[in-house]
Parts: C-alpha cells; sequence; structure tokens
C-alpha cells in the first residue's frame, strides 16, 4: 500500500481547514479522510472503548465543523490542533465516568485487560500501514525507561498536569517535564524513522 495515508495526517494543510471554515463539504471530507483513522486511534487507546471513541469522534468532527473558524495556525499544526481537541474530550468522557462513579480504566502498555481489548478483530479505522505504524510506537513506548513511560502516561492518558504528576510521583517539577520531553523525542524520532522506511 501507498504509505501517502501514514503521512496524510501528519500533513494537513491549515489551507484545507480554511476550506471547511467556508462550509466546503468537499473539504470537510478530505480532512475526515486524512485525520480520522489518527484521531479514532487517539480516542480508543484513552477510552478502551470501540464504540465510545466511535461516538467521541463523531463530536470532534462536529465541533470541528461548528468551530474550525477558531482554529489558529500560529498555535500549533491542523493535526496537533485535532489531537488535542480529541483528547480533551476523551480526557472529559473519563472524568465524567469517574463522577458518575463508573470504574475507571487507565490505558497502560501493562494492562492486560486493554491488551484483550486492543488485540479484538479490525475496526474499519484499521489499515495494514496503521496497524504497522501503531505497532512501532507501541514497541517505542515500551522501550522508554519505566519513570518516562510512566509521566507520559499520566499526562496523556490521565489528563494530569506536569505539576500534578510531580505531586503522585513526589518528584520536582522539572524532572517530570523532562521525562516528558525526553520520551517525546524518542517517540517522535521513532515515528519520523518508521514513515521514511515505509515511504521509500
Amino acid at each position: 500500500m501507498d504509505a501517502a495515508p501514514r503521512h496524510a495526517a501528519l500533513t494537513i494543510d491549515p489551507k484545507l481547514l480554511a476550506r471547511v471554515a467556508k462550509g466546503d463539504h468537499q473539504a470537510f471530507s478530505q480532512l475526515y479522510d486524512l485525520s480520522s483513522t489518527l484521531l479514532f486511534t487517539l480516542a480508543f487507546r484513552i477510552l478502551s472503548d470501540r464504540e465510545e471513541a466511535g461516538e467521541l469522534l463523531q463530536e470532534v468532527y462536529l465541533e470541528v465543523w461548528r468551530k474550525v473558524a477558531r482554529y489558529d495556525v500560529g498555535r500549533g499544526t491542523p493535526v496537533a490542533w485535532l489531537v488535542t481537541l480529541t483528547r480533551s474530550r476523551a480526557i472529559d468522557r473519563l472524568r465524567a465516568r469517574t463522577s458518575r462513579g463508573q470504574h475507571l480504566v487507565i490505558d497502560s502498555l501493562e494492562n492486560p485487560a486493554v491488551a484483550q481489548i486492543q488485540d479484538q478483530g479490525p475496526s474499519p479505522y484499521d489499515a495494514q500501514e496503521d496497524t504497522e505504524l501503531r505497532q512501532s510506537m507501541s514497541k517505542a513506548l515500551a522501550d522508554l525507561p519505566a519513570a518516562q513511560q510512566q509521566a507520559l502516561e499520566m499526562a496523556y492518558y490521565q489528563g494530569l498536569s506536569h505539576t500534578e504528576i510531580a505531586a503522585k510521583l513526589n518528584q520536582p517539577l522539572g524532572t517530570v517535564k523532562t521525562r516528558i520531553k525526553l520520551a517525546m523525542a524518542k517517540l517522535r524520532m521513532t515515528l519520523q524513522s518508521t514513515l521514511a522506511q515505509n515511504g521509500s
């Protein structure tokens, strides 16, 4: 398969969002095609529930359609905006679960229940290239030092601030920030390397 789908979400042109902001349905459809796999994977990773991740994705794209005019290219790439929006909404759902007294399952690489859920049959959002990319990133996460992995999971899957993580781990704030920064740098390098290999 062509590696284009893997690169697509990372290279969404801000002009596409400008077209969506003007009510261009074709541009919106194109934006969905370019980003839905990435956003669904993120939502599922946080929520551990395919149906809920699918519902969340619908809400995210509805919000994108309504609020795309607020996107500011000076504050980040289109994919960063979409990922931030998806992650925020997913964490809101996790917090709502907790406030309703539901059991909160935090995704972790060491959580066997999550591994079983992730091994279920393919989703309509899955494709071979996405599976390969996910496997590379999972391996990169697993290869992180335990302290970096823990800090990263607390930040991205539990929605904790750096200050909250430092307090929970009884570590200096600077240490927590450094761990997350180093972990993100390693994951970025792995992602770039995987995309480069698959694109050649």
